[in-house]
């Protein structure tokens, strides 16, 4: 199906609040009904604050396991794999599915988000396996942290990292990449379907590039100053267009689904560009597209790229600020990070009325007035580096923009919500001083 056709059949978009609200899971299932056997509910992470329940067949399982499966192959080989799943067990589409595609593959050993089973796992196991430890890109780096507080050597351990679920800035990928190599990322949504993208070696050195050279950024991205998550996909399964305000909509084109999903926007900004089109931008900018892989044949698939969900910023003074630039910012300095379990943003009325941003981060040590200090300093000034937008504020209204960055302690402060959520809350909202 084309944009034209969409069009000419006068298709609505359809999202949870127009469609998934107001029409009950059975309603949307093909024929108005439930199979007695074969279909499976998962459930959403409830990052929007609702959780959502989604149907799907054996059939369609079956196809988005393979997809996942012989992805993962192309990625990381096809030798022997040993598959620690990481991803949140239970009720939620990615952990079942991920457990289930990756026994296609190799061993799997289901842990959930849980360090202390993944190092145990390890040391059962040890070396002379190949393992795949699949998560959420701040779980990954929570694994490396507690395994260095404990004295547990990674080191001698073959690892790779597959993430999911969030953005990673190129920042984390170094950070985690001492430890697992390659380490790519996936991205789907539990409204559509797990896979519906995923990082290659083209799409890293791609951003790369693009992070190193504004130039490269703007000629793939257009004026905006952040710098997204950027994949490839199969445009025979999955048909993906763009909103006039730049949001990703997705028609899933296969047959055999239970709840059809059709021209369905999940509210992720974004943009689509054919394989042809993305070389010929990057031509103008002066790389040549083949050059960026070493020689490697690489998928001629499209390109998406996605920035994250539309209501995802702070906003003060005209300038917006992204957790990815804080991010960002954070993993320019190693040490800082590794200090770091988890960040937030948001903002702050002050007592005068004043609203500034609030940069809030959880910290695995002690919490000294000196590196309170460091923070307020150096993640200011990387974030007034990254973001131009920013920058300028600072430098018009310093004292009305000037953020506030706090320490706290392990699941104290804003991250106390945290220890009942999936993913780990990045955007706040307003508080009072």
């Amino acid at each position: 199906m084309t944009d034209r056709d969409i069009v000419a059949l006068r298709l609505p978009f359809t999202d949870k609040r127009g469609y998934i609200d107001r029409y009950d899971l059975v309603a949307r299932c093909v024929d108005g009904r439930l199979p007695a056997a074969g279909c499976a509910i998962d459930e959403s992470s409830g990052s929007t604050g609702t959780p959502y329940n989604w149907a799907r067949s054996r059939r369609e399982r079956d196809t988005i396991e393979t997809s996942v499966s012989h992805f993962t192959r192309y990625l990381y080989g096809d030798g022997a794999l040993v598959t620690i799943n990481a991803f949140s067990m239970g009720a939620w589409a990615t952990g079942t599915s991920m457990g289930m595609a990756m026994q296609r593959n190799g061993i799997v050993k289901n842990t959930g988000p849980d360090a202390d089973k993944i190092l145990t796992t390890l040391a059962f196991l040890g070396t002379g396996h190949r393992y795949l430890v699949c998560g959420y890109p701040p779980f990954l780096k929570h694994l490396m942290d507690v395994a260095r507080d404990r004295g547990f050597g990674l080191d001698g351990y073959d690892l790779a990292g597959a993430v999911g679920g969030e953005g990673m800035s190129e920042g984390l990928r170094d950070y985690l990449s001492s430890t697992f190599a390659p380490v790519y990322s996936g991205y789907g949504a539990t409204d559509v379907e797990l896979g519906l993208a995923g990082e290659t070696p083209l799409t890293v050195a791609l951003r790369r590039q693009a992070l190193a050279d504004p130039d490269v950024r703007r000629a793939l991205f257009g004026d905006d100053p952040r710098l997204p998550m950027l994949f490839q996909y199969n445009p025979l399964s999955h048909h993906v267009t763009v909103t006039d305000d730049g949001e990703l909509v997705f028609t899933v084109n296969r047959s055999g689904l239970l709840c059809p999903r059709i021209a369905y926007n999940i509210h992720d900004e974004g943009g689509v560009a054919t394989h042809a089109d993305v070389a010929e931008r990057l031509r103008a900018a002066g790389v040549d597209i083949a050059a960026l892989t070493a020689g490697e044949a690489a998928p001629r698939l499209p390109f998406l790229w996605v920035y994250g969900r539309k209501d995802s910023t702070v906003s003060v003074m005209g300038a917006n600020i992204y957790p990815e630039d804080v991010e960002q910012a954070l993993y320019r300095h190693p040490k800082l990070a590794a200090m770091t379990s988890s960040f937030c943003l948001g903002l702050e009325e002050q007592a005068e009325g004043t609203v500034r941003p609030y940069f809030a981060f959880e910290m695995r040590g002690p919490i000294t007035a000196g590196l309170a200090e460091r923070f307020q300093r150096d993640i200011v000034s990387e974030v007034a580096w990254i973001n131009a937008d920013f920058r300028v504020a600072m430098g018009e209204h310093r004292d009305g923009v000037q953020p506030v960055v706090r320490l706290f302690g392990a699941g104290q402060g804003p991250f106390v919500r945290d220890r009942t959520r999936i993913k780990q809350t990045r955007v706040l909202s307003p508080v009072a001083a």
